[in-house]
């Protein structure tokens, strides 16, 4: 299946290797508006480069387009990818606006395509090991979801849209996505109501974030079913979330405290950085390796702790955490494949028709969803209520042997 790539960032260089690995997947093109990146990239990788997303798709015949761009591009590319028949895969957000994912739906159902959102954290093997033991019914009916992530988001190089809530940035955007998508997955996915305080407490350190960019959050989501959950993410780089994690990063690296003193150090944006131009220059310098596409452990996006009738669940290194009344187990979770992966496993599995879709548009349309729900109730204080909440349609793990066998 002949693939094309938009956009050069992290996002896209951490595709590269399971694109290529990927038996289903030939990389042909990609678009880059950037003529170094471009020119580096095409040559490096041995596909055809465009300037942009137009030219590509009328110069080289595709069957899938993946959309690695800034948020605020990617409904525009999206909807000329799928209007002219090419399956989409897209990074979370989806979108920046509602009324942007809801053409984009609009524009794949309409062209007959695929249209999946991703990557997010809840393709990660672990939450779906988590999904299956709730769909199980082995500690009854999920009750309560909490998941708290701790980094130093706000502090890395990064370009000003990243941190501008208006294009699509700040975390709730950019890293509310994977945790309202990871409750939202085990929750049943018809979320009722949001209420939160989003915070901006201080400028970043690459001197583009402003005092009014969004650094952090808190938000309460109600779901139809009973289940509640809690949604905490604080980017300002004091305490981390891998010290609850065993040290383990958010792709699944050994990474103890003088270890991650050192990995701010090296990607620290150049003091005095103020400019566009030189933020994106020391984004772009870091591209390549900010995402890590092989680890020895299992990706930790903070701490996702579930509460059912009968127990509670979390992830480890290896898999998952089972506490009951009898004592606790651990669970092992194959490391076959990387979460990137994953996704390309799905995408690949709809477009043939292998596999019902689950992070499909209207799946991300609903995660967006909570993301200007939590905006939005921040500003009035007040509880907002949802209305384009989908449940999940597929399983997302067929029974496996690995549940079973773990059982003592």
């Amino acid at each position: 299946m002949r693939i094309g790539v938009v956009g050069m960032g992290a996002a896209a260089h951490a595709f590269i290797a399971p694109l290529r690995q990927h038996a289903g997947f030939d990389w042909v093109a990609l678009a880059e508006t950037e003529p170094t990146t471009r020119e580096r990239c095409a040559a490096q990788h041995g596909v055809a480069g465009f300037a942009d997303v137009a030219a590509m798709l009328a110069n080289v015949r595709l069957d899938a387009v993946y959309i690695a761009t800034p948020t605020a591009l990617h409904a525009a590319q999206a909807i000329a990818a799928a209007r002219a028949g090419k399956h989409v895969l897209v990074e979370k957000p989806m979108a920046v606006s509602l009324d942007d994912a809801r053409a984009m739906v609009a524009a794949a159902e309409v062209a007959g395509v695929a249209l999946l959102v991703g990557h997010s954290h809840s393709f990660d093997a672990p939450i779906a090991a988590m999904r299956a033991v709730i769909e199980s019914g082995e500690l009854g009916a999920v009750g309560m979801v909490n998941t708290w992530c701790y980094s130093d988001w706000m502090n890395r190089p990064r370009r000003a849209d990243e941190f501008d809530a208006a294009q699509g940035g700040g975390v709730t955007f950019r890293q509310g996505a994977h945790q309202f998508d990871i409750v939202r997955l085990l929750c049943g996915g018809m979320a009722r109501s949001v209420r939160a305080r989003c915070f901006a407490w201080r400028a970043a350190a690459a001197g583009v974030g402003g005092t009014g960019s969004i650094g952090a959050h808190q938000v309460f989501i109600d779901f139809a079913n009973g289940a509640a959950a809690t949604v905490v993410y604080n980017g300002y780089g004091g305490f981390s979330s891998m010290d609850l994690c065993g040290d383990i990063s958010e792709w699944g690296l050994h990474m103890p405290p003088d270890q991650r003193v050192r990995e701010r150090e090296r990607l620290r944006a150049p003091d005095g950085v103020a400019n566009d131009d030189a933020a994106l220059h020391a984004k772009r310098e870091r591209a390549a390796s900010a995402i890590a596409t092989q680890a020895a452990h299992q990706p930790h996006f903070g701490i996702t702790l579930v509460s059912c009738e009968r127990g509670d669940m979390r992830q480890s290194p290896q898999g998952l955490q089972i506490f009951t009344p009898e004592g606790m187990r651990d669970v092992a979770v194959p490391l076959d494949k990387s979460p990137r992966e994953l996704v390309l496993d799905e995408f690949h599995g709809v477009i043939t028709g292998r596999r019902a879709p689950l992070h499909d548009g209207r799946w991300g349309l609903a995660n967006l969803e909570i993301v200007h729900a939590a905006l939005a109730s921040s500003a009035s204080g007040r509880d907002v209520a949802l209305h384009e909440q989908v449940a999940p349609g597929v399983p997302v793990l067929e029974r496996a042997g690995w549940l079973s066998s773990s059982r003592p």
